[in-house]
């Protein structure tokens, strides 16, 4: 069975709260790299892409699974990992959000499905959704 990137905490706030901050990906997926965000990620089918570091990374992602308060769901439709020797290595992947009630606030597990230990650019990749995912963390539980 293979291990996808995984990364959960809890935060005080509500999970509709959560869910809407994490629709908006320019509040949480920002901010480390010089990224540029264009598109849009509120509805299903929307389309969003990223770019960071001066054309080290670059994707787009459709929102294709959207359970309001519970659970949302991008496909990497395209993606240009520069320091890859194979740049399309996250095409096909998914990106998930699962929200769940904990002790009156939300329990977040982040999955990027797909990114497992096995591929070249696991380790970079998950450092980097770690400094992402502990800053989402740290805006939520700091509100």
């Amino acid at each position: 069975m293979m291990k996808h990137y995984t990364y959960s905490f809890n935060t005080h706030q509500p999970m509709a709260d959560v869910f809407a901050h994490l629709l908006d990906v320019r509040r949480w997926w920002s901010g480390l790299y010089e990224e540029k965000i264009t598109g849009s990620s509120q509805q299903l089918n929307d389309e969003f892409s990223f770019a960071a570091g001066a054309g080290i990374h670059e994707s787009r992602q459709r929102l294709i699974e959207l359970v309001p308060d519970v659970r949302i769901v991008w496909l990497v439709t395209m993606s240009k990992l520069t320091f890859l020797s194979d740049p399309t290595e996250w095409e096909g992947t998914r990106i998930r959000f699962d929200l769940s009630a904990s002790g009156g606030g939300t329990h977040v597990t982040f999955v990027h499905e797909g990114l497992v230990p096995q591929l070249p650019c696991y380790d970079q990749c998950s450092n980097a959704w770690e400094q992402y995912l502990r800053k989402l963390e740290d805006s939520l539980n700091n509100k």
